[in-house]
């Protein structure tokens, strides 16, 4: 966006944008991270780039309290969990963590707005400006039946996309209160309630095998013609 490179989260797709930013030669970026939970943050120790030196990455968090980012990392590399310490990383990084809520600009012409959301931890919602575009990432959170959230909804007013946490259905939200994931149906309901232009269901239920997600897609159209199931690879242009 506008020049700056950016990655949310750290799950198991780094691996391979990694290899796809060696190839094309992009050496920098920032990584901003919802939180720490190993699924969003496990592919951390495979993404080559960090360990070239000619690299460089700007990690950003906002959702822990009395921890730094780097310290978390940093443990996730360490025995028993993985036999590479983080300090064979040969990049440059710089470590920022913030408070959920704040604001701060990357580079000269991307502003970035956040938002707490309502997951066991702690997580961190972004939306991102620039050149009168806007997006979010809004995972991973769950909401009350009937009361929407009103920090997502202020985030997400007027977005051109907004990727959110579909996880289940209203059908299932039941038997999931207290997992700290929302619907298909809610993000639906959030985003014409915010007046967004597109959603991406995002962050599926790994019981959702690829028929179930069509049906989905196919059930969200019927509610929405602006909500489409999330790809790996999808290129959107805002």
């Amino acid at each position: 966006m506008g020049g700056t490179k950016v990655i949310f989260d750290a799950g198991t797709g780094i691996r391979s944008l990694g290899n796809w930013m060696l190839k094309k030669g992009a050496r920098d970026a920032t990584i901003l991270l919802s939180h720490t939970h190993w699924d969003h943050i496990n592919g951390f120790p495979f993404f080559k780039p960090a360990f070239e030196a000619d690299c460089s990455f700007n990690i950003r968090a906002g959702h822990l309290s009395g921890r730094l980012i780097q310290e978390v990392l940093a443990e996730q590399m360490t025995a028993p969990y993985f036999p590479v310490p983080i300090e064979i990383m040969q990049a440059k990084f710089t470590f920022q963590d913030f408070t959920a809520g704040d604001e701060f600009d990357l580079g000269t012409n991307v502003h970035v707005r956040t938002a707490a959301l309502n997951h066991p931890g702690g997580a961190t919602a972004y939306r991102l400006e620039h050149g009168g575009k806007s997006m979010c990432y809004v995972t991973d959170t769950e909401h009350l039946p009937g009361k929407p959230d009103e920090n997502v909804l202020r985030l997400i007013e007027g977005a051109d996309l907004v990727i959110y946490d579909c996880s289940y259905e209203d059908a299932e939200f039941p038997s999931k209160v207290g997992w700290g994931h929302s619907t298909w149906q809610e993000g639906i309901r959030l985003c014409t309630a915010a007046n967004v232009k597109q959603l991406a269901i995002f962050h599926h239920d790994p019981d959702h095998e690829d028929d179930k997600m069509e049906e989905i897609e196919c059930k969200a159209k019927d509610m929405w013609e602006g909500a489409f199931v999330a790809r790996e690879n999808v290129r959107l242009m805002l």
